[in-house]
């Protein structure tokens, strides 16, 4: 054997979307936090609060604004101010 040694990559850690239960990269998902100030979209990753993770699918969103799946997945009812600031993040 050579004087190299065998690099190993971290693997990526993996994120599941809320409305369609698929897998994905966690930097592929946007995160959505509850905090006590309501729904924020966190791009780092680093907020504090419950989160949930939302593919960049339209489908999703549309679900994710409409439906129960992500207020269940934070444990809280979404208010209209929270489903407005969805719509404006929304990829």
């Amino acid at each position: 054997m050579s004087g190299k040694q065998l690099q190993h990559r971290r693997p990526t850690p993996q994120r599941t979307c809320v409305v369609c239960h698929e897998k994905h990269d966690k930097r592929l998902l946007v995160r959505v936090v509850n905090t006590a100030h309501g729904i924020q979209i966190d791009p780092t990753g680093k907020l504090e609060g419950r989160g949930a993770y939302l593919c960049g699918s339209s489908s999703c969103w549309d679900r994710a604004i409409q439906g129960q799946a992500l207020g269940n997945a934070l444990r809280m009812a979404l208010t209209d101010e929270d489903r407005n600031r969805l719509q404006q993040a929304r990829p």
